[in-house]
């Protein structure tokens, strides 16, 4: 564990010195302040309500965005064999470039805190919801790190990555409306369980529930388990 905070910082810093980060915040707060706007002067709704609704459909295609470097750069310049040969773990390499991308997931997310300081200028929002909603936000961001890091580690192609990417959490995030098509059910109850939508939802209502905070560490920690494997099998190609 002593090498994670050098290889964050290694990550992070990889970022900001690439158009990336800034690519990705610009293209964040442009879809994000669309929609403060709307709901603020066209509903004229003092609430984050509506903008934290709409952000869950942007994520899957930025996070990978994020992710889709990590490890498919290093394997096709080929850094990656001296990176795996330095005196680090798997375990510190996977869990410092998940960090890196996490943080610049929640220097996102949390940029949107303008917009809070802003309704509380104009209005009365309820604190409650919001707070809920950014845990929510965070510990779904969580697992879509992880998914976007686990597609970075199988292919040596950043596109290839991004794609896959963008295809899973897509995948993950419609499953969780399959009750509203196919009706109720034991398959449909395990589908939904498994999509992020009914979880993120209960967030966005002012509540936090522990099955779905387990719900999110969990699948993150398994994502990350199986992303750490895959990195192992690289010594023996």
């Amino acid at each position: 564990m002593t090498n994670v905070p050098a290889l964050f910082r290694r990550e992070i810093n990889a970022y900001f010195l690439s158009p990336i980060a800034y690519i990705v915040l610009a293209v964040f707060l442009i879809y994000t302040g669309f929609f403060f706007s709307d709901s603020l002067y066209e509903n004229k709704l003092v609430t984050l309500r509506f903008n934290v609704m709409y952000i869950q459909f942007i994520l899957p295609f930025l996070i990978p965005v994020i992710t889709m470097r990590l490890f498919s750069e290093e394997s096709k310049s080929g850094t990656i064999e001296t990176l795996m040969t330095a005196p680090v773990t798997d375990f510190e390499v996977v869990l410092g470039k998940f960090l890196a991308a996490f943080g610049l997931y929640n220097v996102m997310i949390f940029s949107t805190l303008i917009y809070v300081l802003f309704l509380s200028w104009v209005g009365k929002p309820d604190y409650g919801s919001i707070i809920t909603s950014y845990i929510g936000l965070v510990l779904m961001g969580s697992v879509f790190t992880s998914v976007g890091l686990l597609t970075s580690a199988v292919t040596k192609n950043q596109i290839v990555s991004a794609v896959i990417g963008i295809v899973g959490l897509l995948f993950l995030m419609i499953i969780g409306f399959v009750d509203n098509i196919a009706g109720e059910g034991f398959i449909s109850d395990c589908l939904k369980y498994i999509g992020t939508y009914g979880h993120w939802e209960t967030f966005t209502k002012g509540l936090i529930d522990t099955r779905d905070v387990i719900y999110y560490i969990s699948l993150t920690a398994l994502l990350l388990f199986i992303t750490i494997r895959v990195v192992e099998s690289r010594k023996w190609r």
